[in-house]
């Protein structure tokens, strides 16, 4: 669907390159997760794939062709390829919700009643009911990043690329990101989602790309991915919180060691524990805990 072949682009404020020998592919109705430190590429990626930004070496191709950089074929290109911003006041340009929506369907010159039918439709669909005559400006950051998406869905993209999409959602919007991705998904949508919630990814990807200063140094699906915990670890990423607590709960279960902490702070002190701490810990019975 997507790929890039040894892709290298360097910003011309940057001493190095932020994309270097990037090749990756994103096949047809994938789920993909994309992870790595701040600074790693991981928005650059995205502005390569959407046409925003050109490579300086290498060549990106969409279903096998390479990408045209004139303007009516990048207008196209945006309209395949949609992008939702980390910061939404980066996307929306309106005043109102209502006007947001209809925005870029203007700009494209569709038909007044496809245009009508298409913001019915989103409003339903994004559960904009509540927000459509309200001001923009008015709108908390979880309304905006919702307002965001479906400004990009409007377009009906066949891939869909989210920068950050939880970054500092409660936990009742990121609720309603994640069954709004699957229903996009389900509809034929490929996804990737650039985050740094790994909990998020490791319950809703197929699939990881981890970067490392603007290079890919993993892929894989998720349970592979994590499993390289060293790997992970040296740069500076971890593993799920949910997967390292079963790791060392299965670690103590192996040993028939002390009973699983059930105060916080007993538990954090717990994961924090190197490994062979565990040695000189006196056997307990614990029933059931190695079952």
């Amino acid at each position: 669907m997507l790929e890039f072949d040894a892709v290298d682009y360097q910003y011309s404020c940057s001493l190095a390159p932020s994309i270097r020998q990037l090749s990756l592919r994103i096949p047809e109705g994938a789920r993909c997760g994309l992870i790595g430190e701040n600074g790693c590429g991981k928005t650059t990626l995205f502005l390569l794939a959407n046409g925003l930004l050109r490579p300086q070496h290498g060549r990106i191709r969409w279903r096998g062709e390479p990408i045209a950089y004139q303007r009516q074929a990048l207008a196209q290109l945006r309209q395949r390829v949609g992008l939702v911003f980390q910061n939404p006041e980066h996307q929306l340009v309106a005043t109102s919700v209502a006007e947001d929506l209809s925005y870029g369907l203007v700009n494209l010159g569709m038909d007044d009643n496809e245009i009508l039918w298409r913001v019915k439709q989103a409003i339903v669909h994004f559960d904009l009911e509540a927000l459509v005559d309200r001001p923009v400006h008015g709108l908390s950051l979880g309304e905006k990043k919702q307002l965001s998406l479906a400004d990009v869905m409007m377009l009906e993209p066949e891939l869909l690329l989210l920068d950050e999409p939880t970054a500092y959602l409660s936990p009742g919007h990121c609720r309603e990101l994640l069954l709004q991705l699957q229903r996009i998904h389900a509809a034929g949508t490929a996804i990737v989602v650039a985050s740094h919630d790994l909990d998020f990814l490791d319950g809703w990807a197929e699939w990881l790309f981890v970067m490392d200063r603007g290079e890919l140094v993993l892929e894989g699906p998720p349970a592979e991915v994590f499993a390289q915990r060293q790997h992970l670890e040296a740069l500076n990423l971890g593993i799920p919180p949910r997967l390292a607590l079963l790791k060392r709960w299965r670690e103590l279960a192996q040993r028939h060691l002390k009973l699983p902490p059930v105060e916080l702070e007993a538990l954090e002190r717990l994961l924090r524990e190197p490994e062979q701490s565990d040695c000189n810990q006196q056997p307990a019975q614990t029933p059931g805990l190695g079952d």
